[in-house]
């Protein structure tokens, strides 16, 4: 039975409602697709990877990036660095007051991330994760600290059990392995089996990350991994409603009214030419799993206002969905 896996979860003074999670994705993580989680049923929310600079400079980027809604809730704030004092100093900034757990990104694979020794870079040094994360515990006035890393920097040599237990050691409260090495970008299958080793190494909540995209995958995961808890990345995107279907609700969802949805939240924050061009790459994902995907891809260069892009998707995906 699905409701075996699917339960409360504790992380350190933060207790959620589910085990299911929603995971930071670079490009589509913005407040309002986050909100669209929440409001779907997620357990927690996490932001974009955010730099612990740029929070400390104050830069415009970080300023959107950390813009979120009451609806919003729970949810976490994710940062990024290697530089233990600037992490410290960026988890006690006051614009923080407002999420309720602070993770640090120690998987990100991009090339300009990792040429500066962050995200999954991390990995190859577990003192260092030790540090960084006490630095966080120091600067996070009492809130969580987690982390989120991968198997391993270097496919075949996984490490994630050795930084794992760094950061539990340096005093985080949670830690999710997207059980891919750093290698592997975001091709191939992720290895859970690694993940499994994490669990059996730690006593804090270890979250399983990687090709969960529906009930059977989800379980097929809590079998070999006995993980506390699941992080959903590329499987929600286009799909906010999966945090409903993997709780085992069944509903109908015009996908239209999402978008529309999805479109007002933006407006909050968004100019008219700027939600026009987030939501190109979102209506790919909305529509991959209809028979309009290639005319929407073909559609997205017409799009340059909202009312080019309710024409399309007035057109393409007044689409009801079923689960």
């Amino acid at each position: 039975m699905l409701s075996e896996y699917i339960k409360p979860l504790t992380i350190g003074n933060v207790t959620l409602k589910n085990n299911i999670i929603a995971a930071p994705v670079a490009g589509f993580s913005d407040f309002a697709f986050r909100t669209l989680c929440s409001r779907f049923g997620a357990g927690l929310t996490v932001t974009e990877l955010t730099s612990a600079k740029g929070l400390c400079y104050n830069s415009k980027a970080t300023y959107e990036l950390i813009h979120t809604t009451e609806e919003e809730s729970p949810k976490c704030i994710q940062i990024f660095g290697c530089e233990p004092e600037f992490i410290e100093k960026a988890c006690r900034d006051e614009r923080l007051s407002k999420f309720d757990i602070i993770d640090i990104n120690m998987g990100c694979p991009m090339k300009k991330i990792v040429n500066n020794g962050e995200g999954s870079a991390l990995m190859k040094n577990p003192e260092l994760i030790e540090e960084i994360v006490k630095a966080a515990v120091r600067g996070s006035n009492g809130k969580p600290v987690t982390v989120k890393m991968r198997a391993g920097y270097v496919m075949g040599y996984p490490t994630a059990v050795e930084c794992a237990i760094a950061a539990q050691d340096g005093g985080a409260s949670m830690v999710a392995i997207h059980a891919r090495y750093r290698d592997q970008m975001y091709a191939g299958e992720a290895d859970h089996t690694i993940t499994a080793k994490v669990k059996e190494a730690l006593s804090i909540p270890v979250i399983a990350n990687g090709d969960i995209d529906s009930i059977p995958s989800l379980e097929k995961v809590a079998k070999i991994t006995n993980a506390d808890g699941f992080m959903i990345g590329r499987g929600m995107l286009g799909k906010p409603w999966i945090f409903e279907q993997l709780t085992d609700k069944h509903n109908e969802i015009n996908i239209k009214s999402v978008i529309y949805e999805h479109i007002e939240l933006l407006k909050e924050l968004y100019s008219e030419p700027r939600i026009a061009n987030v939501m190109k790459g979102q209506l790919c994902y909305y529509a991959r799993n209809t028979r309009h995907a290639k005319a929407i891809r073909m559609s997205t260069s017409q799009i340059k206002d909202i009312e080019s892009l309710k024409a399309v998707v007035d057109e393409y995906l007044d689409v009801n969905v079923l689960f």
